[in-house]
């Protein structure tokens, strides 16, 4: 019987359809045991991961019987998309999943950035009443900068117009007819995108051309005050630069999803000490309870269709 491995955390539940036809092996610990891996792997005809799996050539090496990919999420970073079309292996995103997840998560960062009320446990607890020291902005009125329109950057849209935001938005590679212009404002060039903006939300893959794409230099260009979302890749915002715009003041907040170091390590994290303006999470944005089922159910699907196609 063919094998299916699972290496990251899913709806375990969700598995019941492959298990009826194949051998499944769900142990989430395996991201974190590299050679068990590779070694559970010798006879499986998919692997189901999330962001930290890397399926790379030296994993393909150890599956040659590998058929599919199903990828728990949309990033793809962290597969070899080359390497697995040269070997005839089907990679399966989740696309749009968890996208209602991620815009709920960005939208309710900028809400509790902007007002700023919501981190003063430590203080009522110790018998303060910073009732000044807490007022906080409203987020109606302000400027939503979105760097990339695709799908969960249009619910963001959605919410934040609903909230009374004024959106704009830069992305090149959507056409100009597109109906999502019709919603937001169309900007051409992303220095325009972000000069004065109130905050700024990055919906872009990391690649060559993004990689601190938000540099100190663009930090910059934002309103004073200003909030910074990146629940998209870290890497696309220059995090020391980041850091030490919040440190100076320049900026008003940041809530941070994703690093350059993943899982982020305490060496790395050391440039947002002190800082009591960011909030960080550790890659959860698009992880929900319902999001986690409709990610789990449709990459089972996605991987037991192409395992049944002759």
């Amino acid at each position: 019987m063919a094998r299916v491995v699972v290496s990251e955390f899913m709806n375990e539940e969700a598995l019941a359809p492959l298990r009826e036809s194949y051998e499944v092996l769900f142990d989430p610990t395996l991201v974190d045991d590299r050679p068990r891996l590779l070694t559970e792997l010798a006879g499986a005809a998919a692997i189901i991961v999330r962001n930290r799996t890397q399926v790379d050539v030296d994993l393909l090496d150890a599956a040659p019987g590998l058929r599919a990919v199903g990828r728990l999420g949309v990033g793809l970073d962290n597969i070899d998309m080359d390497a697995c079309a040269a070997r005839g292996v089907v990679v399966h995103p989740a696309t749009g999943a968890n996208a209602l997840a991620v815009a709920e998560y960005v939208v309710a960062a900028v809400l509790v950035l902007f007002r700023g009320a919501y981190q003063a446990n430590a203080s009522m607890l110790s018998g303060s009443w910073p009732r000044a020291e807490l007022q906080g902005r409203e987020t109606s009125g302000k400027t939503l900068a979105l760097v990339g329109l695709g799908g969960i950057a249009r619910l963001v849209a959605e919410r934040a117009v609903a909230l009374g935001m004024r959106v704009r938005a830069y992305d090149p590679f959507l056409d100009v007819e597109d109906d999502a212009w019709s919603r937001v404002q169309r900007v051409d060039a992303i220095d325009d995108l972000l000069r004065g903006a109130d905050a700024v939300s990055v919906h872009v893959p990391l690649n060559d051309e993004t990689r601190h794409v938000l540099d100190a230099a663009r930090l910059d260009l934002l309103a004073p005050n200003a909030v910074v979302v990146n629940t998209a890749r870290g890497g696309i915002v220059d995090d020391a630069a980041l850091a030490e715009a919040l440190r100076s003041g320049r900026l008003g907040g940041a809530a941070l999803d994703v690093f350059e170091v993943e899982p982020l390590t305490a060496d790395a994290a050391e440039i947002f000490a002190g800082l009591d303006n960011v909030v960080l999470t550790p890659h959860i944005a698009g992880l929900t309870a319902e999001s986690n089922s409709r990610v789990s159910d449709i990459t089972v699907a996605n991987v037991l269709k192409t395992l049944s196609d002759k």
